[in-house]
């Protein structure tokens, strides 16, 4: 029997008519455990409105707090924001130090929702390498709401998929320096070593802007992601469109690589391979 998750959910604010009818399309068994972001738009979102490119990313935060409450709220297990990555650094000063102090004014002004909301948070990429206060900020951050117990909220800041997995192997060699024989490197010994360690990987990626790239993000995460690419440009997308996302998302048939016996071939049928 289906069993939609409307009865026990409460938005805020409350949920729209449109928003209702995706609502009741949502099945709570259903839902990803993970959703990853890939926030995209937020320059052009600005440049057609004739605004400075920091309008767009100051606009876009207020997407990411409705995403992050909403996700929250309907008990996803854990939530990743791309909100800057390694090769971010090559944009113009002006623009990067904005992210910045952007980014420390959103740890401060978001921690009354995250606590609300029970939200615990963690940050995944070379964060040793970012401007000290913008590490300070992270190591309260983490303090404050390690105690929580709802969604994992990651914020991939100084983030690169590549970067990660060569971070990861890097500490793997560590741990093996000077150990008389070095164990085979396996998908499990790599996995441990990610920046998402006991996390699961992304059911769902999401990309904003209509762009078809992933731009290294969790190259090793999403290996089997539903990917749902939209049009729309960040900062307008609000929760009826995720919304829209998750329901697409339960309408996928999700195999990994294999088949169900409904899809399996006659036994003497013909088949085409590698076509």
């Amino acid at each position: 029997m289906r069993f939609s998750i409307v009865k026990t959910l409460q938005l805020h604010p409350p949920a729209a008519p449109a928003e209702q009818l995706l609502l009741d399309k949502l099945e709570r068994k259903r839902l990803p455990k993970h959703v990853a972001v890939i926030m995209d738009g937020n320059g052009r979102w600005a440049q057609q409105r004739h605004l400075p490119r920091v309008a767009g990313h100051r606009s876009g935060t207020k997407t990411a707090r409705s995403t992050t409450e909403t996700c929250a709220r309907l008990n996803i297990e854990a939530l990743t924001l791309y909100a800057f990555s390694v090769e971010n650094w090559r944009r113009p000063k002006t623009e990067t130090d904005f992210l910045m102090q952007l980014l420390r004014e959103y740890l401060r002004r978001e921690m009354p929702m995250l606590q609300k909301n029970n939200i615990r948070m963690r940050f995944l990429g070379r964060t040793d390498e970012l401007p000290k206060g913008v590490q300070d900020d992270i190591r309260d951050a983490i303090e404050q709401t390690s105690g929580n117990q709802g969604m994992v909220l990651c914020i991939a800041l100084n983030y690169g998929g590549r970067a990660e997995i060569i971070d990861a192997m890097n500490a793997i060699l560590a741990e093996q320096n000077g150990h008389a024989g070095r164990e085979p490197i396996t998908e499990e010994s790599l996995t441990r070593h990610m920046y998402t360690n006991g996390l699961p990987d992304p059911d769902l990626l999401i990309r904003t802007s209509g762009e078809m790239r992933v731009s290294n993000f969790l190259l090793w995460q999403i290996a089997y992601a539903e990917i749902f690419v939209t049009e729309t440009l960040w900062p307008d997308f609000n929760r009826a469109r995720l919304l829209e996302a998750l329901v697409e998302f339960q309408k996928r048939e999700r195999r990994y690589g294999g088949i169900s016996e409904g899809h399996a071939y006659p036994e003497n049928s013909a088949r085409v391979v590698g076509k």
